[in-house]
């Protein structure tokens, strides 16, 4: 196959303890998972089905590595949230069979370029501007789940230059990850390859060029990096 131009490489994630690679294929995002950041947001957190965007697989970053700052935004925000790294096919899944497909986790931070979301949202727009553009899915090493088993409580931090911005617990989720995992294959033929961003914690707040983020899971590396001015 001969193509016009040299495609782009495959965007991955390094695997702790190794050197091997999880190549992404796409990444969906759960929004307002976490019932505190939904009211801080202004919303009702009563438990609605939940309601998914996407990202490209593009926008992420490798763990120690800075994003740059985005075009067209004031006020860009930190988000931390469980990722789950999807390794089998799956298509209407059930809730009880769910974990199965999972291949492990890892620590993200969705970057999200908040005034461009909420002018969307009030005019009833997708929110594409607002969360899918470069550099806006930041990623820590992935944790295989048969070395460290399927989280579902324990604590959830972010820092900005030390000092602490956001902190949860996994148990706080609205939607557990069997229940994400599975209304989402509802919609999609989830494939090797996918990540889930399943939502973040009360206590985003504003990012600047040069500040320095830590965010952490227990049980999972802390994911580090931070913000540059664009190029």
């Amino acid at each position: 196959m001969h193509y016009v131009f040299d495609p782009p490489p495959q965007p991955s994630i390094p695997v702790a303890g190794s050197s091997r690679h999880f190549p992404v294929h796409r990444i969906y995002c759960v929004g307002r998972n976490y019932a505190a950041h939904v009211r801080e947001m202004g919303g009702n957190p009563d438990r609605e089905l939940p309601f998914f965007f996407l990202k490209p697989a593009s926008a992420l970053v490798a763990p120690g590595c800075a994003a740059a700052y985005p075009p067209g935004t004031t006020n860009l925000h930190h988000e931390v949230e469980l990722v789950v790294a999807i390794g089998r096919p799956a298509a209407a899944i059930s809730t009880a069979q769910a974990l199965e497909v999972v291949w492990g986790y890892a620590v993200g931070n969705d970057l999200t370029r908040r005034d461009l979301q909420l002018a969307a949202r009030d005019k009833g727009r997708p929110w594409d501007f607002g969360k899918s553009f470069d550099e806006s899915a930041p990623t820590s090493e992935l944790h295989p789940s048969n070395s460290i088993g399927h989280p579902s409580k324990g604590g959830i931090w972010l820092k900005v230059n030390g000092n602490e911005r956001q902190r949860s617990d996994l148990e706080q989720m609205i939607w557990t990850v069997p229940e994400i995992i599975s209304e989402l294959s509802k919609f999609y033929h989830l494939v090797p390859g996918d990540l889930i961003f399943t939502g973040t914690p009360e206590g985003v707040g504003p990012l600047q060029v040069e500040d320095r983020i830590e965010a952490g899971i227990e049980r999972l590396d802390t994911l580090s990096h931070g913000i540059r001015q664009p190029t």
